[in-house]
């Protein structure tokens, strides 16, 4: 803040102010609040508005208490699951929100390069970083009962056999070793993992009938351990990016990794690596198809299938619609 913005704000008699929202079975809360007060003194703040989610309610209340308290930003200092809610409310209302990662996954926050490993740095970020209007996802989804549910999510939704994973994922081993967790969990649900029959359409074309693994609806490409799931994923280009995985076999998802793994990683960033998978046919393979979209509509046939929002189990269903709102949150980033 300028010495100019500091008098603005001293005539007006008013000081800007945070609100934090924070997850108090976190560790690490007194360290947030020492950096807290740190860029408060530093950016002129006052004192912030803290407020605990709870077992019930991660994030989506405690936001709008504090836009109703009139603060300047909300900053969200916990996982994806504290992110995506404290979002779901900031949605629209053009109030920043800061990310001050305490999570095992921290997806949003790593697509965003946001410091996960260094709370002070994302503290700062969060005070003094740059705005930036980035797209969310909106989910209607039905349930096997045929009631109607709307979620928000920042990265990636998906049906099938990821979500099977999330579910399986031991709640100790995750806090032990982080999203390491998930690999764990992979290897026990795809032994037992089977594809699915859906009818799928992407914005007004064709409707589409296919037997798949998974199908994930994404905001970003990056997924921990820098994998590279959906190389030409923007956050902020107005468009849903779709993967539907359909492998027939063992074979199948070997050639998927490989995909993700090698290709996307390596190959695709040089001139080179990209003639060569047009040589090879690397970039028409059928295990792995990529769709891009407005929308996307989602109808399971047969029994209900495991749903997953941003690494989160979101239950059983039977059918989804998802719809990219453009330039719908605001974030701090780095500049």
């Amino acid at each position: 803040m300028t010495a100019e913005d500091q008098r603005a704000m001293d005539a007006a008699g008013r000081r800007p102010r945070a609100a934090v929202i924070f997850n108090p079975t976190k560790q690490g809360v007194e360290a947030l609040r020492a950096a807290i007060g740190a860029a408060e003194e530093r950016q002129h703040f006052a004192p912030s508005l803290w407020i605990e989610t709870t077992e019930d309610d991660p994030g989506k209340g405690m936001a709008r208490e504090a836009l109703d308290a009139g603060v300047d930003i909300v900053i969200a200092a916990g996982g994806d699951g504290t992110v995506r809610s404290v979002a779901g409310a900031l949605r629209g209302t053009g109030v920043p929100l800061g990310l001050v990662p305490i999570g095992t996954g921290n997806l949003f926050a790593r697509n965003l390069d946001i410091p996960v490993n260094d709370q002070a740095d994302a503290v700062v970020l969060a005070f003094a970083g740059l705005d930036r209007a980035v797209d969310v996802i909106v989910a209607d989804i039905t349930r096997p009962d045929g009631s109607d549910e709307t979620h928000v999510s920042l990265v990636m939704s998906g049906i099938g056999v990821d979500a099977a994973m999330i579910s399986n994922t031991n709640a100790d081993l995750k806090k032990r070793v982080g999203w390491l967790a998930y690999v764990d969990a992979g290897i026990r649900a795809l032994p037992a993992s089977k594809p699915y029959r859906v009818l799928r359409r992407v914005d007004t074309g064709r409707q589409h009938r296919s037997k798949v693994a998974s199908i994930l609806v994404a905001n970003l490409g990056y997924l921990p351990g820098n994998i590279e799931l959906i190389p030409d994923a923007e956050i902020d280009d107005g468009r849903l990016d779709v993967v539907v995985l359909q492998p027939r076999n063992a074979f199948g998802w070997l050639l998927i990794w490989r995909k993700v793994a090698w290709e996307n990683r390596v190959l695709r960033k040089s001139a080179l690596g990209r003639q060569f998978l047009d040589l090879t046919g690397g970039n028409k393979r059928t295990e792995i198809l990529y769709l891009r979209g407005r929308s996307v509509e989602l109808e399971i046939e047969g029994a209900a299938e495991e749903f997953e929002i941003d690494g989160d189990e979101f239950g059983l269903v039977v059918s989804a619609r998802f719809r990219v709102d453009p330039a719908a949150l605001i974030v701090r980033v780095p500049r």
